[in-house]
């Protein structure tokens, strides 16, 4: 009896045991499961935070250059520029450095009017254009505008003003509620009075009036410049 006794102790001391460490374990496994999840959820959180703040609409970038309008290869245009062993519109290549900072989408603003390539003839042609109150008609057309909420708008500036295609684009575009940032090649007037006439014409957009203009011969190089310019501006 005694040795029975004494043996259903020791079975009884063993279960208990067994019995404890199982609880240690689940408790452990418990504790891990705690510790772990607040820091997936703060991974969630921060993942969200992130969504939010780089969602929202889409960027487009939309510029005019008389390259892509004269009817000739880009290298016989008065308006290229060679930019990397590449000929490229002046505002095609502005265009192209900011969406390499951006993401945003290119609209290439094309006419039913083909442009003189030689750079006296366009400017004569410019200056008609301007006497005539011109509105050249388009054979592009901007997709799904309503997917964007920032309007990149680049123009060449020809006799102190945007050439005749742009007030086309901002007769025939509402861009209320949408923000406008103008960028601009000029041969030393900057953006006269163009921004204002912008704000004007599109007077429920908000307009940025700290756009990028350059000299037209510093097109080439600009890029390290629009990468100063589009961080000063949050992007």
């Amino acid at each position: 009896m005694a040795f029975k006794k004494k043996y259903a102790a020791v079975l009884m001391t063993a279960a208990l045991a067994v019995s404890l460490s199982a609880c240690g374990a689940e408790e452990s496994a418990d504790s891990g499961s705690a510790d772990s999840s607040p820091a997936v959820e703060e991974e969630a959180s921060q993942s969200a935070e992130a969504g939010t703040q780089t969602g929202g609409g889409k960027i487009l970038i939309a510029y005019f250059t008389a390259a892509e309008n004269s009817g000739v290869d880009a290298e016989a245009s008065a308006s290229y520029s060679d930019v990397n062993g590449e000929a490229k519109g002046r505002m095609q290549a502005l265009a192209e450095m900011i969406q390499a900072e951006t993401g945003g989408d290119l609209f290439s603003i094309q006419t039913e009017e083909v442009y003189p390539a030689d750079g006296g003839d366009l400017i004569d042609y410019a200056a008609d254009e301007q006497d005539e109150d011109a509105r050249p008609e388009f054979t592009t057309q901007i997709e799904n505008l309503d997917d964007y909420d920032t309007i990149f708008v680049g123009f060449p500036n020809w006799w102190g003003d945007m050439p005749m295609p742009l007030y086309t684009f901002f007769d025939e575009y509402d861009f209320s509620g949408k923000t406008i940032i103008p960028f601009n090649s000029h041969n030393g007037s900057r953006f006269s009075g163009t921004i204002d006439t912008i704000a004007e014409l599109e007077p429920d957009a908000e307009v940025i009036e700290d756009g990028f203009s350059i000299n037209e011969r510093d097109v080439p190089d600009a890029a390290g410049d629009i990468a100063s310019w589009l961080d000063e501006l949050g992007f």
